[in-house]
């Protein structure tokens, strides 16, 4: 049968960009689909802060950051909280990628010419217990140049295939088809969609103008997750899990981040699982300069602020700002309402204060020094930060408590809260500053923050009263459930090829990245320790273009 390339690849993202150079290094001919336009090469990932799970690292090191894989392994298993039959090959994908993460992946990444941010961040700080959910210590590492800076080396690597031929870049093509010959997949096929000039993220036009059919010896899918697509996020919620799901959202992903490859493949022989597990945020607010619809963002708060649910009433822990996001989203939704607070200081938002993205951060994004140390270390929080304070609609700043919670509930028009009952709490927390030792899990918590180096220097406030004028002045932020990640996906093997129902390979059919939930079909379980993200399509993506180059 004649073949117009070695491999196709549905999705210019991160993943398939790595598989795309994986298999042109090995002299083979690739074809990468994608049905948008040039200006959204790189996918998802250019929109991300850059963040990479590494394990033991020098940045860690440095930092005297004892980690370990076996330490690392513990946190993940943990978090993941395996638990069902179909977990075995997540659960194997998991173990690989922190051997990874603890072995050659920054080292590999490195020689490709990335670099890192030298304070590691810690994220997702768990839920209170040694064996549950969350990162026992730092391991964030924020990449020089933010998503683009991830990208760069995949991106320059490819780019390169393409002036040689090797590699022919197809975008504005929509598939539609997986083509099956004798029971293997052997091509792709679908829409050519209009041309279109729009920048990278906007809504792009969904108009055919002619149709096509490709075949190779092996179809990789990589075409990201559902976090675009709203009706597909409530179809799979997990209700019993997290309750029932937001009646409003904003949205953390452009909106071609659309799932629909992942019904395509199941059409093929390949086998979806674990399609109730997601990722979503419960810090995000309205972007005031919106890119794509409904464009949310999400704060990345350090741990002061004081959160409370619709009705005024404070998060109990680990529901506390960095914690457990899946508890807090679990908790959030059991009032009955699908938003909640910030209440904090200048003092909170000027230290502790950043926006996930690589467009939210143009200094990192930039590879400025002089811009880091001026944004980060000025008079107020960072440029993107004071302008979403002052134009975004989900931002209250005020002298009083009185006249912040009047402006609260004249803002969702609910008249939800009460200012004496909201006084109360604050009050009560404020007399925890009193002394280095609290009954308050929160204070605790800031006071344990601030015995990390990195955490003193760049992302926790010194404990202070929220009441005190100095302090001030108020800040209230109303907070949207954000939609992010799929945890689950296609089912894969360790060498990224697709099974079917009966848990066997479907012949060449490969998928990674986030449709493949990373890897396995969801390598995270139930929970993500951050910076996996990026990682898993770095991971499955680089399995599946070795296997495909080794074939």
């Amino acid at each position: 049968m004649a073949t117009d390339a070695d491999a196709i690849i549905v999705g210019g993202g991160l993943a398939g960009l790595v598989a795309a150079a994986e298999i042109a290094d090995a002299g083979k001919r690739v074809i990468v689909l994608d049905q948008e336009g040039e200006t959204s090469l790189g996918g998802q990932a250019f929109w991300s802060l850059g963040g990479l799970f590494f394990v033991d690292s020098p940045e860690q090191r440095r930092l005297r950051i004892k980690d370990s894989r076996d330490l690392a392994m513990h946190d993940w298993l943990g978090s993941a909280q395996f638990d069902r039959p179909h977990d075995h090959w997540p659960r194997r994908w998991a173990q690989a990628y922190v051997d990874f993460a603890a072995g050659e992946m920054r080292s590999w990444l490195h020689a490709m010419g990335m670099r890192w941010f030298p304070v590691v961040g810690w994220a997702e700080r768990g839920g209170g217990f040694a064996d549950g959910h969350g990162n026992s210590v730092p391991r964030f590492h924020i990449t020089w140049g933010t998503g683009p800076g991830v990208l760069e080396p995949f991106v320059r690597r490819v780019r390169a295939h393409a002036a040689e031929g090797r590699i022919v870049l197809k975008f504005r093509h929509r598939v539609s088809r997986l083509v099956r010959t004798d029971g293997r997949v052997t091509g792709a096929a679908g829409e050519i969609l209009e041309p279109s000039s729009v920048e990278r993220g906007e809504r792009s036009g969904r108009a055919a103008v002619g149709e096509f059919e490709l075949a190779a010896g092996a179809v990789v899918v990589a075409s990201g997750g559902i976090g675009g697509d709203f009706d597909l996020v409530r179809k799979n919620w997990p209700v019993e899990r997290l309750g029932l799901p937001p009646v409003t959202m904003v949205a953390g992903v452009p909106h071609h981040v659309d799932g629909r490859m992942i019904a395509i493949t199941r059409d093929a022989g390949g086998a979806v699982i674990n399609a109730d597990r997601m990722w979503h945020y419960t810090e995000g607010v309205k972007n005031w300069s919106p890119i794509w619809p409904n464009h949310g963002i999400r704060i990345l708060p350090g741990p002061s602020s004081l959160w409370l649910d619709a009705t005024g009433n404070r998060l109990p822990a680990p529901c506390l700002p960095g914690f457990d996001t899946l508890a807090t989203l679990r908790h959030i939704l059991s009032t009955g309402h699908d938003y909640s607070w910030f209440i904090l200081t200048q003092k909170i938002i000027k230290k502790e204060f950043a926006l996930s993205g690589s467009e939210q951060n143009p200094d990192f994004t930039a590879k400025s020094w002089r811009a880091v140390l001026k944004s980060r270390r000025g008079a107020g929080a960072p440029p993107p930060v004071e302008a979403f304070k002052e134009k975004g609609e989900d931002f209250i700043v005020r002298d009083t408590l009185a006249e912040l919670v009047e402006a609260m509930n004249a803002l969702t028009d609910e008249k939800l809260l009460d200012h004496d009952r909201i006084k109360a709490q604050i009050e009560a927390r404020d007399c925890q500053i009193d002394n280095p030792f609290s009954k308050d899990a929160q204070i605790t918590a800031i006071r344990g923050a601030r015995a990390y180096l990195g955490d003193k220097l760049i992302r926790t406030a010194a404990p202070h009263k929220m009441l005190d004028p100095k302090n001030g002045p108020l800040i209230a932020v109303r907070l949207h459930v954000l939609t992010r990640k799929s945890l689950g996906g296609l089912h894969t093997d360790l060498e990224s090829r697709v099974l079917d129902s009966a848990g066997n390979p479907v012949p060449g059919l490969y998928a990674a990245g986030e449709v493949a939930g990373f890897g396995g079909g969801g390598y995270h379980g139930y929970n993500a320790l951050e910076g996996t993200f990026l990682g898993g399509c770095i991971f499955s993506g680089r399995a599946a273009g070795r296997h495909i180059a080794a074939s």
